[in-house]
């Protein structure tokens, strides 16, 4: 009999269905990292998000055969690891298409309307004094006409492009950094961030995508440029994003990820006068988190479990 282990339980609001085989689940609302190893001891399937499954812990843990990642990025699993032991590790995909792209318009739109701004400028009383009817303090941009650089067109990619199309936007299809040859109906990677109005991440964190954009990438942005970001943080050198907007070598950036989450007491993007800027806009990584796509993954969850116990592994990353 299967023994379940869910670790980050609280991290799914959803109608979790368990699977249709005998099993024993356990189920811990939280867990910190130094507890994955107790907890997952006897485990042969262990559910988790974002904790991380090294090659030192797998290597304590005999009876494990699948890791079922409730999330779509597998960059916190040792797949080497899991492939040397045939530990099959599957992931979740295509839950997010719809929450995402609208998270990513939720942030760009207020950044490229200065919402925030606004906000503030009526809570300090600037409205109420104005000589006129308005009060046009910040400059406020149009989506129509803009370009939009998109790093990573998969499923999300993909919605964000949709819906940027449905905005009159003018989308721009990045090519892989550094690539030796660029695909038909691609731009090469520098000349797409030198146009663009806004560039949008949608990559998985990789080795090779690891700080992806650092200093000579955002000097390269226009300084009208926006920055989004709502699929990993360390795709994005934080200290040179910092530097680039208390510098203004861009206009403003809207983050849903750190490189560290929880993050960090010291993360500079979390400084008092950094988060204080109009400009800049961070979310706690809940782009994802609307409730039907969260429970889109619950039960593609549920049914990567059920696939592997017919070993027929589905969603299977190894």
């Amino acid at each position: 009999m299967h023994r379940i282990v869910h670790l980050e339980g609280e991290s799914i609001i959803a109608d979790l269905r368990r699977p249709d085989f005998p099993h024993h689940w356990v189920e811990h609302a939280t867990t910190l990292q130094p507890q994955v190893a107790e907890r997952l001891a006897g485990a042969t399937i262990a559910i988790v998000n974002k904790l991380s499954i090294s090659a030192e812990l797998i290597a304590g843990l005999p009876a494990l055969q699948m890791v079922a990642v409730a999330a779509t990025g597998t960059n916190n699993i040792d797949l080497d690891a899991c492939r040397a032991r045939g530990i099959v590790v599957s992931n979740i995909r295509g839950y997010a298409v719809h929450t995402v792209p609208e998270h990513v318009f939720a942030l760009l739109l207020a950044l490229s309307r200065n919402v925030v701004a606004y906000r503030q400028a009526v809570a300090a009383g600037n409205w109420q004094r104005s000589r006129q009817f308005c009060c046009i303090d910040y400059p406020i941009r149009d989506l129509h006409g803009a370009k939009l650089a998109v790093i990573g067109s998969g499923n999300l990619g993909g919605g964000v492009i949709r819906l940027a199309e449905a905005f009159g936007m003018r989308v721009l299809r990045c090519e892989r950094k550094g690539a030796p040859s660029v695909r038909p109906g691609y731009t090469p990677f520098d000349q797409a961030l030198h146009e663009a109005d806004v560039v949008s991440l949608h990559c998985p964190l990789t080795p090779e995508t690891k700080n992806l954009l650092g200093e000579p990438e955002l000097r390269a942005m226009r300084p009208s440029a926006l920055l989004i970001n709502t699929a990993r943080g360390g795709l994005v050198d934080e200290a040179a994003l910092a530097r680039a907007l208390q510098q203004g070598w861009i206009a403003g950036a809207g983050f849903d990820v750190l490189s560290v989450e929880p993050p960090s007491t010291g993360n500079v993007l979390l400084a008092p006068q950094l988060l204080a800027l109009p400009n800049f806009l961070l979310t706690p990584h809940v782009a994802w988190a609307s409730r039907p796509a969260m429970q889109a993954l619950a039960d593609q969850l549920t049914a990567n479990l059920e696939a592997f116990n017919r070993g027929e592994p589905q969603n299977q990353v190894v």
